[in-house]
């Protein structure tokens, strides 16, 4: 009992120890689970606003620059408010309010997300990012009536036709002023690249409202091309090849060698400024974009000393709870493992046997205790079955020889050849008790010498039926033999003889007169299989389970009327065994059993003489 209080404290101690690391694993591995999902939610949801803040930003220009002020702007706000989650608000410059999707009075943020002026950021030629340059939606007088766009629509589809007629595959785009651009599979638009049969310049020819407004686009750039020094001559046109239809102006000089016709970016920059004044009045004023939740900030995470010390609370509390369930836990595991220790330092005469009290690991291992102790009893108790046997079969012999060895000295009966015959078979029935021991001494040790070698199954069957056949035939037993072709396995001839003896010699004291005894032998499933069968008595149900049990006999009353030492059985298990095979038996009380022995087959030998 000493020895069990320090295995119940240190195995506690390491269960307490293994606890409390598990714990701090777990409460780091849960921090760091929880840092890395809370960063990428944090930077999702970044990603999300911004992605929100750009497409708010998007749609307000786009309407900024389809509308001469933000008199109807309001609706916009809130249904964009209601999509995003955000609040969303239009200031003038000087932050006087314009329209907002929160309540009146509610204060604005500190800074504004952005500015919206489509007639210097464009935010729809490339969705999600901020390009300096006139909104292309700012169309003003550009945009064509509705004769302008179904007569250009019916010249873009004619057109269509003929690239596809020339192998080009187009789909008709119609830009933000409502004229149509034929773009081919590769997003270049098809104007770039037009077949000969299909240049006839009607649809890239500015319509009668297009060069109204270019004329007072020209009026407007004129002062500043002159004043750059551009011209002259000088025009300003549509460029055909874009398909936001950006008006754009080139110069031409009269050259030696012909007209060359080229853009320069003075040029350029004069009509900007002069589309800017000529759109200005067609678009709503510059606004500034506000975006958030009001007067109340985003939340986030501090990690300030308070936040600090609530993690270390949070983290002791935790290590608390895991030491107390772990000492629970431990308690109530160790106190069968001690009772476990109790039992195992009983001597083995007590056979002391654990409570089963749970059904877990520990409840398992008392059971397979309780069932080790049960076994060992059952041991102990064959042991000294097993002495007693040796002991009746070797007294047996004993006793008769020394009785008529003393009869004889005594001069009471004469060494007569009928007495020494006796004498003679009882030494040789105690021989062939103390071999069959020796060789039961050799299976149990490993021992047991096999030579094995290919065996025909049908000629050991017919030599073992050949040894028994006079001694069968002076019981009144006929032995008969059948084999289903030559089928061959490796096995030591002279051991599997013996247990095949051994198995025909008892069937044939088992079977009465006029009885017979069948020797068989087939190939089944790439096994070679052996059949002892008998008519014999049979062999009762219960008794099956110990037919190969040492010792064991049919007659309870172990009379020797039937001969046998008991061990035969016993024999052939061990030898079938060492050969790697297994012996089964099916019994019927007064129609007989059937011994099966199982051996792995083998291929015939290569020698055509061993196959006679």
């Amino acid at each position: 009992m000493r020895s069990g209080i320090p295995l119940r404290k240190s195995l506690l101690l390491r269960l307490m120890i293994t606890s409390v690391l598990i714990a701090l694993c777990s409460v780091a591995a849960t921090a760091w689970l929880a840092v890395q999902t809370t960063t990428r939610a944090i930077q999702e949801e970044q990603n999300q606003a911004l992605a929100d803040d750009t497409e708010i930003l998007r749609q307000l220009s786009g309407y900024a620059a389809t509308h001469a002020d933000w008199a109807g702007v309001g609706g916009t706000l809130r249904e964009l408010s209601g999509r995003t989650g955000r609040r969303v608000a239009l200031t003038a410059p000087d932050r006087t309010p314009i329209a907002d999707s929160a309540a009146r009075g509610t204060a604005l943020p500190q800074g504004a997300a952005a500015t919206v002026d489509p007639l210097h950021t464009d935010t729809y030629t490339e969705p999600g990012a901020q390009l300096s340059g006139i909104d292309p939606r700012a169309v003003g007088p550009y945009r064509l009536p509705s004769k302008e766009r179904a007569r250009l629509r019916v010249l873009a589809t004619e057109r269509q036709k003929c690239f596809r007629r020339n192998g080009i595959v187009t789909t008709v785009t119609t830009t933000p002023s409502g004229r149509p651009v034929l773009i081919d599979a590769n997003g270049v638009d098809g104007n770039a690249n037009v077949p000969t049969e299909c240049a006839d310049g009607l649809l890239n020819t500015p319509t009668h409202t297009e060069e109204s407004a270019l004329g007072e686009l020209r009026r407007i750039a004129g002062p500043c091309l002159d004043r750059e020094h551009v011209g002259p001559p000088v025009f300003v046109t549509f460029d055909f090849t874009d398909r936001f239809m950006e008006p754009g102006f080139g110069f031409a000089k009269t050259l030696e060698g012909g007209q060359d016709v080229t853009r320069g970016s003075k040029g350029q920059d004069c009509v900007a400024e002069a589309r800017r004044e000529q759109l200005d009045p067609t678009v709503a004023p510059v606004a500034e974009l506000f975006l958030g939740t009001g007067d109340t900030a985003a939340p986030h995470f501090d990690m300030s000393p308070a936040n600090q010390a609530k993690v270390v609370a949070v983290t002791g509390l935790v290590l608390a709870l895991t030491v107390a369930v772990t000492a629970l836990v431990a308690t109530r595991l160790v106190r069968p493992l001690r009772a476990l220790t109790l039992a195992a330092q009983q001597p083995p005469e007590a056979h002391a046997r654990v409570p089963v009290t749970t059904r877990d690991e520990t409840g398992i291992l008392a059971m397979a205790f309780n069932e080790l102790t049960e076994r060992r009893e059952r041991l102990e108790a064959q042991r000294k079955a097993m002495v007693s046997d040796i002991a009746h079969e070797l007294r047996t012999p004993l006793t008769n020889i020394r009785g008529w060895l003393e009869v004889t000295r005594d001069g009471i009966v004469a060494p007569d050849p009928e007495l020494l015959a006796s004498l003679h078979e009882e030494a040789m029935l105690l021989q062939r008790v103390i071999d069959d021991l020796q060789d039961l001494a050799a299976a149990d040790a490993g021992a047991l010498a096999l030579h094995p070698e290919a065996v025909r199954a049908d000629e050991l069957v017919e030599q073992v039926a050949a040894a028994h056949r006079v001694g069968a035939g002076a019981a009144g037993v006929g032995l008969l033999t059948a084999v289903d072709g030559t089928p061959w396995f490796d096995a030591d001839p002279v051991r599997m003889r013996q247990a095949l003896g051994n198995l025909v010699s008892n069937a044939v004291r088992h079977t009465p007169r006029g009885g017979t005894v069948t020797l068989s032998a087939r190939r089944e499933e790439g096994d070679v299989v052996l059949d002892v069968t008998d008519t014999g008595s049979g062999i009762a149900p219960e008794d099956l389970p110990s037919v190969f049990d040492r010792f064991w006999r049919a007659e309870k009353s172990r009379s020797r009327r039937t001969g046998g030492s008991g061990l035969g059985l016993s024999i052939v298990r061990q030898l079938v065994a060492a050969h790697g095979g297994t012996v089964t038996v099916t019994s019927e009380v007064g129609a007989g059993s059937v011994f099966t022995l199982r051996l792995p087959g083998s291929v015939p030998p290569a020698d055509p003489e061993n196959d006679r």
